[in-house]
């Protein structure tokens, strides 16, 4: 039997990667950062073209085949590979930040990640967030979760994870960026963020971390992990 695979999807901040990772250690399985394929080829475009109005789909696909933008899954690590290294820290930047939303509505784009990410899980054994990942890269999967949390501990919560402050002024302001961003993923014609159908939906407002890790462990053990 396949080992199943955890689809978790959700916005920006509701805590999908971190909570993926812990899952990923706690069943041995390798975390996959759908997001971070998308990053990848934002940076490519980055690198390769001029100003971001005049980016094109056919362009950075192109771009990013050439510069033989891909991914592995071994012995539990993931990895985004840019001519054959790892493509980490380089796609966090804020210039990478500011354009993955637009590259990753592109539906060529979305195309040529969605099949590096299938060929990474072909085996199961993964748990893979991102936005799309249970209604459109693995409707079949195993376990699919949505996680929510409201916007200001969205923003708390992204804003410690940079190191900066969480004063009422800095969490309003990061809370009103990540409500454009919603609105961009939510919106696109191309894979929006919906939950997917039978996603359990978990609100992580005001759970642990250690409680909401727990909850997708169990699910995925009901479903043979």
């Amino acid at each position: 039997m396949r080992r199943p695979v955890v689809a978790i999807d959700g916005p920006a901040g509701s805590g999908k990667s971190t909570t993926a990772r812990a899952v990923a250690q706690a069943l041995g399985y390798a975390h996959v950062d759908s997001g971070a394929l998308y990053r990848a080829c934002t940076l490519v475009a980055l690198e390769q073209f001029g100003p971001s109005e005049q980016w094109q789909p056919i362009p950075i696909v192109t771009a990013a085949r050439a510069k033989r933008v891909t991914a592995r899954a071994e012995r539990g690590v993931f990895e985004v590979l840019i001519a054959g290294r790892n493509a980490e820290p380089a796609i966090r930047s804020d210039a990478v930040n500011a354009q993955v939303s637009r590259v990753s509505a592109m539906p060529p784009v979305r195309e040529f990640v969605t099949a590096l990410l299938r060929a990474v899980a072909v085996d199961g054994g993964v748990v893979m967030d991102g936005r799309d990942i249970g209604t459109v890269v693995f409707p079949d999967a195993e376990v699919k979760v949505f996680m929510v949390a409201d916007a200001d501990e969205r923003a708390r919560r992204r804003l410690s994870e940079q190191g900066r402050q969480t004063d009422r002024r800095s969490v309003e302001a990061e809370a009103g960026s990540l409500a454009a961003r919603d609105a961009l993923d939510s919106g696109r014609v191309v894979a929006p963020l919906v939950q997917a159908e039978g996603a359990v939906v978990i609100d992580t407002t005001k759970l642990s971390f250690e409680d909401q890790v727990a909850v997708v462990v169990q699910l995925a053990r009901n479903a043979g992990a």
